[in-house]
């Protein structure tokens, strides 16, 4: 069965909003994977035998087994699982080394390229943290609650990246 590509944002949002009602059926969880990384990072950190008391993490620090069996730790694991089996399996899984867009206007250094994604991730999560959730989260289930944090989260979001990638690109980014 071939779908239409401009019926594929109709019938895949539809699925997405199918799937966020079973899952607050089912399992009583709204979608969202930002609290998934400090979580990650708070079991490592104990891991590593750092003394970071749980009044500073709260659930973020109860160990390796809380991580591994949180249902939003196999959310993330599924999204990153999915796009590259459906990339696969559509034969549009391309590997590159730096992206075009990137080479042309920063160059062909990785190590430019990791520390920037490095920097760019650690401003993302405070941003995401002070923001009580991550785009997905916010812009699937908040808005799906006609939240209007949630709204003002999105649109901000949109704004922030617009003008991120108008910073960085230019006239390219649009």
């Amino acid at each position: 069965m071939t779908i239409q590509s401009r019926y594929r944002p109709y019938l895949f949002g539809a699925l997405a909003g199918l799937l966020q009602v079973l899952s607050v059926a089912v399992a009583g969880h709204f979608f969202g994977t930002s609290t998934t990384f400090p979580r990650f990072a708070g079991t490592v950190i104990n891991a590593i035998g750092f003394d970071v008391s749980a009044a500073q993490l709260g659930s973020f620090a109860d160990g390796p087994a809380i991580i591994l069996t949180h249902w939003q730790t196999w959310f993330v694991i599924g999204i990153g699982l999915g796009a590259f089996l459906m990339s696969k399996l559509t034969g549009t899984f391309k590997r590159e080394r730096l992206p075009q867009m990137w080479t042309d206007r920063f160059g062909p250094s990785m190590q430019k390229r990791l520390w920037l994604s490095i920097v760019g991730g650690i401003v993302a999560i405070i941003g995401v943290r002070m923001a009580g959730g991550c785009p997905s989260g916010h812009g699937v289930s908040g808005v799906a609650q006609l939240g209007v944090g949630s709204l003002l989260a999105v649109a901000m979001f949109f704004v922030g990246g617009i003008i991120t990638a108008r910073l960085l690109y230019g006239r390219s980014a649009a």
